[in-house]
C-alpha cells in the first residue's frame, strides 16, 4: 500500500475524525513519515466549525492539537485525492460507498481495520456522551493509528 494522503471521516467532522486527524499527524511526525492527513464529515452540519471543545480538551491532555482544524464535508473528489479513506463506523462507510466511484472503492475502509485487537470494528460517537466517551475514542484512535503506521512502515 503506497499512501501519501489519508482522510478520516465520520458524520459531522467535529469529534471522531478530527481526533483521528490530530492523532495521526502527531504520530506520523514522530515516526518521520511524510504523509498528508485530513478529515471530513459525511454530513455538512458543522462546515467551518472547530472540533467539539471536549474533543480538543481530551486530545490536548494527551498532547494532540486540534484547535486549528475546521469541519468540512466529504466530497467525491476525496476518493481520487486520498490514497486511503477511513470511516469511523459502518454507517458512515455505507454513506461514503454511495458517493465513492467504483474504481476508488479499494481506498475506502474502516479505521478500526488497523486495530486487530479491538473489541469493535467501530469508533463510537462520543458527541452525546460524557468524558469517558471522548477518552474511549482517543484510546481506539491511538491503537488504530499505531497499527496503520506499522503497516505503512512495512510496505
Amino acid at each position: 500500500m503506497s499512501v501519501h494522503r489519508i482522510l478520516f471521516f465520520c458524520m459531522g467532522n467535529i469529534c471522531r475524525s478530527p481526533t483521528a486527524e490530530g492523532v495521526m499527524r502527531a504520530k506520523l511526525a514522530a515516526a518521520g513519515l511524510d504523509i498528508k492527513v485530513d478529515s471530513a464529515g459525511t454530513h455538512g452540519y458543522h462546515i467551518g466549525a472547530p472540533p467539539d471543545p471536549r474533543s480538543q480538551l481530551h486530545a490536548a491532555r494527551r498532547g494532540y492539537e486540534l484547535s486549528a482544524l475546521r469541519a468540512r464535508q466529504l466530497v467525491a473528489a476525496d476518493f481520487e485525492h486520498f490514497g486511503l479513506v477511513l470511516a469511523m463506523d459502518s454507517d458512515n462507510l455505507a454513506l461514503a460507498e454511495r458517493l465513492c466511484p467504483l474504481a476508488q472503492r479499494h481506498r475506502l475502509r474502516l479505521l478500526m481495520d488497523y486495530a486487530p485487537h479491538a473489541d469493535s470494528p467501530h469508533v463510537p460517537d462520543p458527541y452525546y456522551g460524557g468524558d469517558a466517551g471522548f477518552e474511549a475514542v482517543l484510546d481506539l484512535v491511538e491503537a488504530a493509528c499505531d497499527g496503520l503506521i506499522e503497516e505503512l512502515r512495512n510496505q
